[in-house]
């Protein structure tokens, strides 16, 4: 049976256990007595004990069940021509499933060909055996479920202790998932600093992957052309470009624009970001950075590259701007009135308000957007991988092409270096560097927020 046709038959059995649990208690509900539980309640409980056993059933199953068909493919004749355990046995093991499934029509292996029928039968077995399991077991829960009805039944807390467990797990699934990240960084990075130095990969200034020299990798992966690329791109000219204009757009918004026009025009500025940064990249690279070079040969720059900095932190920073005006919105809305309207009636005009009354005041709340903004821009990967280069220099010249630590990530893992390689291992020190400065420009950043919440609230 599907997995389609399963989740239909094992919801249409929840449904006939809410429609009876439910009935059932109604008729309890006679007379003046109370209870602690409505007949819905009573539904949704055997609802649930009918869907949960098989569902989680099913999870343990697919993680289980592909090991318990190779064993059983295995056992078959044709499996003794297979090669010792390696990459080519797993090899021809996976395209002997892929035959066996359906979704491959040729092998490169004679004896993936042999062993594909041995695949489909064992598949097939193990298939009907978890569709007879799961269904018995949705029978059992909700048997179980509906024998426990009864007038004092609590079926609405036991039902809110299931909800509250279903949530607990998604939290814990998304914790558990951030501290894999975080620990597969760390593992890799100490593998990469137990070669490279970490004095040298952070203090070093001259970053070659393609040429390491094997008695000292660290001479040729000094990371500090790429935190310098990075900052000067991210931080210094996208921010450039995102805070004048998300701040005045803000400003515009907040202080000028009469209600009708500040219902159409938020929006329309809010579309940036939504737009993919792949469509930013190709703007980037097609029509900001030869408009750049013109410009800069125009003005006697004949060298300006085409990849210059300027064109990958200007398009980068109008992706930015609908986050900085936000940002900035939100903290100009939250100061109070009172201190606007004590200042107008105190003779100053509304840029003089502004200036020196509503911008201090949300001056907190202003910094907390833009270092978040600065995170997001620091971490941006398409846009510098289109239009920057993947040279590594130290420059403060925006005609001149430099590189960023997730420009350099894509390089290192797109190529047939070796897995346990500097080079490649490199890519896992550079993103845990990036990750550390991001989650502290967070932190500091939603203590800042916070701060200004604090004082206004």
């Amino acid at each position: 049976m599907s997995a389609i046709t399963l989740s239909l038959v094992v919801a249409g059995l929840a449904l006939i256990g809410w429609l009876t649990a439910r009935t059932r208690a109604a008729g309890f509900r006679t007379g003046a007595q109370r209870f602690s539980s409505l007949p819905t309640h009573h539904g949704w409980y055997v609802a649930l004990w009918t869907v949960i056993p098989p569902l989680v059933f099913l999870v343990i199953w697919a993680a289980v069940s592909p090991a318990m068909v190779t064993d059983a493919v295995l056992t078959n004749p044709a499996a003794t021509q297979l090669p010792p355990p390696g990459f080519d046995r797993a090899s021809i093991l996976s395209e002997a499933r892929e035959l066996g499934a359906g979704r491959a029509f040729g092998a490169f292996n004679e004896t993936s060909r042999l062993l594909a029928p041995a695949y489909a039968a064992a598949q097939s077995r193990y298939d009907w055996i978890a569709t007879a399991l799961a269904l018995l077991l949705a029978f059992a829960g909700g048997a179980y479920a509906f024998t426990r009805i009864r007038p004092g039944f609590a079926a609405r807390t036991r039902i809110e202790r299931i909800v509250m467990g279903a949530l607990l797990a998604a939290s814990l699934i998304a914790i558990l998932t951030t501290i894999g990240i975080v620990a597969s960084l760390v593992y890799e990075a100490a593998r990469f600093f137990s070669v490279v130095p970490i004095t040298d990969f952070l203090f070093g200034t001259h970053w070659s992957p393609q040429v390491i020299d094997p008695r000292d990798p660290g001479a040729s992966l000094g990371a500090v052309p790429l935190f310098w690329g990075t900052f000067f791109i991210g931080a210094v000219i996208a921010m450039a470009v995102a805070i004048p204009f998300g701040l005045m757009s803000a400003i515009y918004l907040t202080q000028y624009a009469a209600p009708r026009t500040r219902r159409w025009m938020k929006p329309i500025l809010e579309v940036l970001a939504g737009v993919p940064t792949v469509v930013y990249g190709y703007f980037a690279a097609l029509t900001v950075a030869p408009a750049v070079r013109d410009f800069a040969v125009s003005i006697g720059i004949s060298w300006a590259s085409s990849e210059s900095a300027l064109a990958a932190g200007a398009v980068m920073g109008v992706m930015i701007i609908p986050f900085v005006s936000s940002m900035a919105d939100d903290s100009l809305a939250a100061v109070p009135s009172a201190m606007r309207d004590g200042s107008l009636a105190m003779g100053a005009t509304s840029s003089e308000t502004i200036r020196k009354v509503l911008l201090p005041a949300a001056l907190p709340g202003v910094v907390g957007g833009v270092l978040l903004a600065i995170s997001r821009a620091i971490g941006e990967t398409m846009i510098v991988v289109m239009a920057a280069s993947g040279v590594a220099t130290l420059t403060a010249n925006p005609f001149a092409s430099t590189t960023t630590v997730t420009r350099q990530i894509v390089d290192l893992l797109t190529g047939e270096a070796e897995f346990d390689s500097p080079k490649t291992l490199a890519a896992f020190a550079l993103g845990l560097t990036l990750f550390v400065v991001t989650l502290l420009l967070n932190i500091v950043a939603l203590r800042v927020v916070k701060r200004y919440r604090e004082a206004y609230e």
